[in-house]
């Protein structure tokens, strides 16, 4: 509420200091605001001059530039190099590494991929320093192989190259920790998950558990965020909170367990291994794609995630890890004090305490005649208003970016450059909250909305309390401040008490909302810019007090004076207004396409060996002027040709046949056992691919199989129910020999089988034509991919 309203007779009242008030205002929150983005921003990277005991993210991006020269999918001739070049700098620091060669299921919640189950065979390599009294072991992990679309210097050599310049400061210290130091570099990540699953699964060195830090980018910037941790958390934040630059939030964590997204983490949490999962995120439009480069790469995050892999391997390392177990999550948020941080048990009692609070302060200024009942009631319904409209408005603003520039339908996550974007659905917010607070704020009264947009953080904070405890601070701390203060404003009945303590709850709301707002846009991108406002639209509620200070006060005066005072007060929002279209047209004209930039794409082409027919197909949304050269029409169902693709719908467009052998499918033994037949195949690629994939026509049961000796659930099929083939499984890096199948079938009657698999790069094949400079490959599993199959009947 304005501090303006309770004693129009102090020094304060008079239209003229109230310029001086907002000034104050501003400068003061800014410089919190300034600090609180300064304490996310990673520190300046280290060059190779660095002492040795030391990490220096110089050193560590020479591995990176060693190991990312092509892409290096799981099972390809590219990952056998870089996998060599991991064993040599392990020996080479004093290690022992060893290749753990296995094959493994996807396991978890992602055991059923879209065409069945995922099968990998996968080479991990692992290396221990040994603890001197252990009580446990500490587990860096990091997956090496990378997409087929990139060479993955970021995704995730930034993670290995972090491990590999940790351990040759942990062995040139001289000082070895109480608990063993596992190293777990993962293979067949990008995959299955494949290389985790196999180790947590497989390994004896896993048989224990133990605390996993994992360590990826799906960025090339920004700072090292802990997004992930394991259940019941308290200890392990603690622990975190002693890195030299701790930044993460446990909303993150709230939001990151709702995302079907996961990481090698997911086999080591749901094996039971404590831990925490740590990424930089910004500029995610190089994810999986070609243009994840180490020239892309930003050293400062390399070096931000390596102080604090480090700092926090010699903490595990020299703890108790039996001392770890904590009744429930911490909630935590980064501050320019450090990481905040309070037991999960007082998540419900702040909530509380903040709705409790909000309404003394109702009451308090219904009994000094600020507002009335109605008033106040009015201002909380009103409330509703930018918490809706805000996230709305941005939203809408990006799907008319969108129009203007169709191939931004298609981002993962966010364009190459999104800064002017992001600052225009920061403005889009503000944009909101002044026009609703001029166009109400004579009406309704400064104390009505301010109390009113108060009691909805309140009652966020306490929805979040019950659905996602972790991100009840968002809401309740700004509220909970915002009315403690409003009540001493109000005891000190104006003036410049009323206005420094009012800035005391809005630098609250300012340390704990911008920070989440700076986080929130490269988490989820311009393809979800609502989020980012919706928590902007939270930090103008609680700095409404503030926002009154901007509207110049008549002073009793009416005619032309009150009609340009209340000019005036629209002024912030016509500002906002012009920052939207300003910041839109500098994004569409900073973030055009060109050779660095390309504009993403996405080409497949599938040949059916029974009927010699080929198609071209993609997954854009609407084709690209580069694109439609090749694909056509509205998206179709291709599991009945190409089961391993499931429920996908793609554009197609009729493709000139290759000279492409199909995998073979061949019988080695066919024996009954009692009602059922057991079939022995061999499945075998005849070209270079990246997978292989088989699947059973519906009408077979299948109610055993393995593969290449391991068992695999017989009830998983491809997720198009509509499809002619049910049970499946795709194999990653299967080796030269192919793969051996085991399948019980119910009944002797012939089985339908289809082989199909998957090698990379469309060039040479018969009517491609090569993309130019400015047009690119977009980061997906699936981009460049050449599928072949055929059908079998045994």
């Amino acid at each position: 509420m304005s501090p303006m309203r309770d004693a129009p007779d102090r020094a304060l009242a008079r239209p003229r200091l109230r310029p001086l008030a907002a000034l104050l205002a501003l400068l003061v929150l800014g410089a919190v605001g300034f600090l609180a983005v300064s304490s996310l921003l990673p520190p300046a990277a280290r060059d190779t001059s660095a002492p040795a005991p030391e990490f220096s993210a110089g050193r560590a991006f020479q591995h990176v530039q060693a190991m990312s020269t092509a892409p290096h999918p799981a099972g390809s001739a590219a990952n056998d190099r870089v996998r060599d070049y991991l064993v040599t700098t392990l020996r080479g620091d004093g290690l022992d590494p060893q290749v753990q060669d296995t094959v493994t299921e996807q396991g978890g919640r992602l055991s059923g991929a879209a065409g069945g189950v995922a099968m990998a065979r996968v080479r991990n390599v692992i290396a221990t320093i040994p603890g001197t009294a252990s009580t446990g072991r500490v587990f860096l992990v990091a997956h090496y192989d990378s997409v087929q679309t990139g060479p993955g210097a970021n995704d995730d050599l930034a993670g290995v190259s972090t491990i590999l310049e940790s351990v040759r400061a942990l062995t040139a210290s001289g000082q070895r920790l109480r608990n063993d130091v596992v190293v777990v570099l993962t293979d067949g990540e990008e995959a299955c998950l494949c290389g985790a699953e196999a180790f947590v699964k497989q390994h004896p060195l896993a048989r224990d558990g133990g605390v996993a830090l994992n360590l990826e980018a799906r960025g090339t910037s920004g700072p090292a965020i802990t997004f992930e941790t394991s259940p019941d958390d308290e200890k392990l934040i603690g622990v975190f909170a002693k890195a030299p630059r701790p930044v993460g939030t446990s909303f993150a964590v709230e939001v990151y367990r709702l995302l079907p997204n996961d990481t090698d983490f997911t086999p080591f949490r749901e094996s039971g291994f404590r831990g925490l999962n740590t990424a930089y995120i910004d500029g995610a439009a190089n994810y999986h794609a070609p243009t994840d480069t180490a020239s892309r790469m930003d050293q400062d995050s390399l070096e931000h995630h390596g102080e604090n892999a480090l700092a926090l391997v010699k903490e595990f390392g020299r703890g108790d890890l039996n001392d770890l177990e904590a009744p429930s999550d911490a909630t935590y948020f980064p501050t320019p004090a450090g990481l905040a941080r309070y037991p999960g048990w007082l998540v419900w009692p702040i909530a509380l305490l903040a709705l409790l609070a909000v309404l003394r302060l109702g009451a308090s200024a219904r009994k000094r005649g600020l507002v009335t009942r109605g008033k106040l009631w009015g201002g909380f319904l009103l409330g509703l208003i930018p918490l809706l409209g805000a996230p709305v408005l941005a939203q809408s603003l990006w799907q008319v970016v969108t129009i203007i520039r169709p191939a931004y339908t298609d981002l993962q996550i966010d364009p190459y450059r999104p800064l002017w974007f992001r600052l225009g659905a920061i403005a889009a917010t503000a944009f909101v909250v002044f026009a609703w607070y001029a166009l109400l704020r004579r009406r309704m009264t400064p104390a009505a909305l301010t109390v009113g947009g108060l009691g909805w953080l309140a009652v966020l904070g306490l929805l979040l309390a019950w659905f996602a405890p972790g991100g009840s601070y968002l809401f309740a701390l700004p509220a909970l401040a915002g009315a403690l203060m409003g009540l001493l404003a109000i005891a000190f009945r104006g003036g410049w008490g009323s206005v420094l303590v009012l800035l005391a709850g809005g630098a609250v709301a300012v340390v704990v909302l911008v920070p989440m707002v700076m986080l929130f846009f490269p988490a989820l991108g311009m393809v979800l810019a609502a989020s980012g406002a919706l928590l902007g639209v939270a930090l103008g509620l609680a700095l409404l007090p503030v926002v009154d200070l901007l509207h110049p006060e008549a002073g009793g005066q009416r005619g032309l004076v009150a009609l340009r005072s209340r000019r005036l007060g629209v002024l912030p929002s016509l500002l906002a207004l012009l920052a939207i279209v300003g910041c839109g047209a500098a994004g569409l004209y900073t973030d055009r396409f060109d050779a660095d930039h390309p504009e993403p794409t996405h080409l497949m082409y599938a040949l059916d060996t029974d009927t010699g027919q080929a198609r071209w197909l993609s997954d854009e949304t609407r084709p690209r002027p580069w694109t439609a050269q090749f694909v056509a029409g509205s998206k179709r169902p291709v599991a009945d040709t190409l089961p391993a693709f499931g429920a996908a719908r793609l554009l197609t467009g009729p493709a000139n046949s290759a000279d492409l052998a199909a995998p073979q499918l061949t019988v080695v033994s066919d024996t009954r056992e009692g009602a059922s037949r057991v079939l022995r195949l061999r499945l075998r690629s005849q070209r270079p691919v990246r997978f292989t994939a088989l699947h059973v026509a519906t009408g077979t049961t299948v109610t055993a199989a393995s593969v290449n000796g391991r068992a695999i659930p017989a009830d998983v099929a491809a997720d198009d129910r509509d499809s002619a083939w049910g049970f499946g499984f795709i194999f990653f890096a299967a080796p030269p020999e192919g793969v051996d199948v085991l399948l019980r079938l119910d009944g002797a009657a012939p089985a339908r089988f289809r082989a199909m698999d998957g090698s990379d790069g469309l060039s040479g094949l018969p009517g491609f034509r090569p993309r130019p400079a400015d047009v690119g490959a977009v980061g997906s599993h699936t981009s460049d991919l050449v599928a072949v199959a055929k059908t079998y009947t045994v």
